[in-house]
């Protein structure tokens, strides 16, 4: 018995076309391809013409006989003659061959037939195959979808749009029922990706026939190809049920097909068949991820505050592994549509996916979106992580106290504090990129979820930041930063206050949130920022007394000469002074108070001990006596008297 051949036309025709330049519009490179894979065949095949100028006829092929590479062969001349034309096609409009033109195109329309002789030869044999049950329906299907297309574009050359337009109608509707039926997701996208690459076409030429809706493909496919579809494909009807048996599906096909992706509630549209690649690879490892979380949330606590148990090191570290497998799944994606959009644009043609749905453009920002949320669900894991090594672990009940006591008195690592504000600058680059994106920016209620997050990262920062300082014994800087993180949390409250309801936050329900921020938390990181400010500028005044150049020793630093002589000329209260700083006078101890002033009296002065001798002796002098209260005589007798000795 034959074997059956795997002979797919649109899926080798897309690969060899995005790999050897018709991305870019490159005719000149993909004929060359097309030209040396054509030689390569033949001589594998020993279907050459001969040596020489002698051209020798080759015998027709058996049925029985064709392998897969023979049928290549047929493809690939057909590539190479259609692609000729359209290097010719483009040459005939440069202005330096305008006096050529005519023939120049003459050419092309040869060259252009030629590949339809070629394709129609393919399909012939293909029929021949499927007939004898050795090519399944889907690979009759993909030819005579191929030969459409072809002929429907030279028809369309020729202006023979009415013929044209049958033509691609018919394939359309072929390729929506591989689309339809189709047992993995690359095969739909590939189907996709050519009915949107025809669909431009099909638009044009019912526009030239005077359609009135030629806007709308859809209606048109489906007027004219149940008109023509029995006319131009034998037993149509039969190659659809067969391809429904064929693609029933199973396990393995489900592993294949990819999972809807949604955006606000609707799907995105995955058109290529390079993305669908690269996306099953970001799914299984999802899959993974969310073997590792054993149904638990994979992110971490946004609130570094709370001590809870993040899980054990061996467990975080298969997290850790689970997200760089997706990172590198997610990065390899954006790579594709990224080169994707790129060529695009450079080629210059402009969007083939139909009106209203969503672009290539948009589909590139939706996997950048993706790509940033799990490096910011990695890096908040690695700051979970780290700050949960870092606090001390009690094994035993009655060790739980001491070990709380004796937190504050244990030395923190240094590099810790450093090591979080490098992830957490990691986590606002990536929010920012985030925030500069168009699905985002489009979306004002996810915009000002995001600005708040990067105002609460931002508050994060400065309050380790600050722990950095104090552990350096810079205190003035560790202040500042506070204060400022005082301010990214109003920012923060500003951005919140712009959503319809803490409960309505896109981030936390939408299908994938990567970042809680309860309505709680800004208030209990204002809480822990004010209770380490406080503690901060009272270690700092009792490290150099507050000054801020930092130049006070405390060591070195004395009392100011004031405080000692001050109680010489003031009387001071001790029994209340004693209260006020917290100590109890016993009833039984001396009340305590300052020396009063005494004044000197008149009389002889007492002699000092011999013990006393060696002080300097206070000098006494007599008071100045008060004037007498009693009236003396008015007038110029008294002065007189006074004078003499009068009284």
């Amino acid at each position: 018995m034959a074997e059956t051949l795997t002979f797919q036309a649109l899926q080798l025709a897309n690969e060899q076309r995005n790999a050897y330049g018709l991305r870019y519009n490159d005719y000149e490179r993909y004929r060359k391809h097309c030209a040396n894979r054509t030689h390569r065949l033949r001589s594998t095949l020993k279907m050459t013409h001969g040596k020489g100028r002698e051209f020798k006829k080759l015998p027709p092929v058996k049925i029985e006989n064709i392998k897969d590479g023979y049928l290549q062969l047929l493809l690939f001349e057909a590539e190479r003659a259609w692609t000729y034309s359209q290097e010719l096609s483009q040459l005939a409009a440069l202005p330096a061959n305008k006096d050529k033109a005519s023939a120049i195109r003459k050419n092309a329309t040869s060259r252009f037939r030629k590949a339809v002789n070629w394709a129609t030869q393919l399909l012939s044999h293909c029929q021949a195959l499927h007939a004898s049950g050795r090519l399944p329906a889907s690979g009759l299907i993909q030819a005579t979808v191929y030969t459409l297309v072809l002929n429907g574009r030279f028809l369309r050359h020729r202006f023979a749009f009415d013929d044209a337009l049958a033509q691609l109608c018919v394939a359309r509707a072929l390729l929506d029922a591989l689309a339809a039926h189709a047992g993995t997701s690359r095969d739909q996208a590939l189907a996709v990706a050519f009915a949107d690459e025809i669909g431009a076409e099909i638009r044009h030429s019912a526009h030239e026939l005077g359609t009135a809706q030629a806007y709308d493909v859809d209606a048109i496919v489906a007027e004219t190809a149940a008109a023509h579809r029995t006319q131009l494909v034998d037993g149509y009807d039969t190659l659809l049920a067969e391809l429904a048996q064929e693609n029933a599906g199973g396990a393995a096909a489900e592993r294949k097909k990819l999972k809807p992706l949604l955006w606000e509630g609707e799907p995105v549209p995955i058109r290529n068949p390079e993305l669908v690649d690269v996306l099953l690879k970001v799914q299984e490892a999802e899959e993974k991820l969310r073997t590792v979380s054993e149904g638990k949330a994979a992110e971490p606590v946004a609130d570094a505050g709370k001590k809870g148990k993040v899980g054990k090191s061996h467990r975080s570290k298969q997290g850790v592994a689970a997200y760089d497998a997706i990172l590198l799944a997610l990065s390899d994606a954006e790579a594709v549509a990224r080169k994707l959009v790129e060529a695009q644009q450079l080629s210059g043609g402009s969007s083939t996916a139909p009106v209203g749905t969503r672009d290539l453009q948009f589909v590139h920002a939706f996997i950048v979106y993706q790509l940033l949320a799990r490096r910011i669900q990695r890096d908040l894991l690695l700051i979970s992580t780290l700050l949960h090594q870092s606090q001390p672990s009690s094994h035993r009940p009655g060790e739980a106290s001491t070990s709380r006591a004796g937190t504050s008195k244990q030395q923190v690592d240094a590099r810790l504090f450093p090591a979080v504000v490098k992830l957490l600058d990691t986590v606002i680059q990536s929010l920012t990129q985030m925030r500069t994106l168009a699905i985002v920016d489009d979306s004002p209620d996810l915009a000002a979820s995001v600005d708040a997050r990067i105002s609460f990262s931002k508050a994060r920062r400065c309050q380790y930041l600050a722990k950095a300082y104090i552990a350096a014994k810079k205190y003035a800087e560790a202040v500042a930063l506070m204060q400022r993180a005082t301010i990214h949390i109003r920012e923060a409250q500003s951005s919140l206050s712009l959503l319809p309801s803490p409960s309505e936050d896109p981030i936390s329900t939408s299908e994938l949130p990567f970042y809680a921020l309860e309505a709680d938390s800004l208030s209990k990181l204002q809480e822990q920022i004010d209770a380490e400010n406080l503690k901060c500028k009272k270690d700092w005044l009792s490290y150099n007394g507050g000054d801020a150049t930092g130049k006070v020793d405390r060591t070195t630093y004395k009392k100011p000469l004031f405080f000692d002589i001050a109680l010489n000329y003031a009387e001071l209260d001790m029994d209340r002074l004693m209260e006020r700083a917290g100590k109890t006078v016993s009833a039984s101890a001396p009340a305590l108070a300052a020396p009063v002033p005494q004044r000197a009296s008149s009389g002889p002065t007492e002699v000092k001990s011999a013990t006393s001798r060696a002080k300097v002796e206070e000098i006494q002098r007599p008071m100045t006596p008060e004037p007498s209260a009693a009236p003396g005589k008015g007038g110029l007798t008294s002065l007189l008297g006074g004078w003499w000795g009068r009284k």
